[in-house]
């Protein structure tokens, strides 16, 4: 071949390209910057629908398939769908075209979801969208059970305590503990007594 016929009448020629090739690598190697999460242009948008005292299945009904329908006739680019009913909760992710302009779609996503609210369950709140990012993706997940104590004791150690220590990391971002119960304290006002002293239900703390 002539490259092999050049290589021997040149041999010096291909000798420096080699050297070269070879150093220009090792710089590209050095200089090049290196991170744990880079900037990724992921298209994929997620609403987190919230009402609580439904049923997987009635999320489904009642919200996932309005928000499918009315995403999918109203905003442009989108590529496929996926969601996932749980109880009170209802994900829905929205995967679009890698060349669709990510903030625009955010736009559309948040102006239909402002609409939509109207038809669906009374008292539902606006969804909470969330570009995929993967910076946001968790490196650590940590879960607390217990056999002894109970799911409000459990609640109460990850978000006043073990939550607190692990927010002063430096670089660490650490969100709100999912799960568990609150606790609540419930107080039985007497009406009569407070009517004697003057008072009214805001009075009492």
């Amino acid at each position: 071949m002539w490259i092999v016929r050049l290589a021997l009448r040149r041999p010096y020629t291909f000798v420096v390209m080699a050297l070269l090739i070879a150093v220009l690598g090792v710089v590209a190697i050095v200089t090049m910057t290196v991170d744990i999460f880079p900037a990724i242009n992921i298209p994929v948008v997620t609403v987190i629908w919230n009402y609580s005292g439904l049923s997987p299945t009635e999320m489904q009904n009642r919200i996932v398939t309005v928000t499918e329908r009315a995403f999918t006739t109203t905003v442009n680019g989108i590529e496929h769908i996926e969601s996932v009913s749980l109880r009170g909760v209802a994900i829905t992710r929205l995967y679009f075209h890698p060349n669709v302009p990510i903030e625009a779609a955010i736009a559309q996503v948040n102006a239909q979801a402002q609409q939509i609210v109207r038809v669906l369950p009374p008292g539902i709140f606006p969804p909470l969208i969330i570009q995929y990012n993967a910076a946001s993706v968790p490196v650590l997940l940590a879960s607390l059970s217990s056999d002894q104590l109970p799911e409000e004791q459990l609640n109460d150690l990850g978000n006043n305590f073990i939550r607190t220590q692990l927010v002063t990391i430096q670089g660490a971002s650490v969100p709100v503990p999912y799960g568990g119960k609150l606790r609540v304290v419930n107080v039985d006002i007497d009406p009569d007594a407070l009517y004697a002293r003057g008072l009214s239900p805001q009075d009492v703390t």
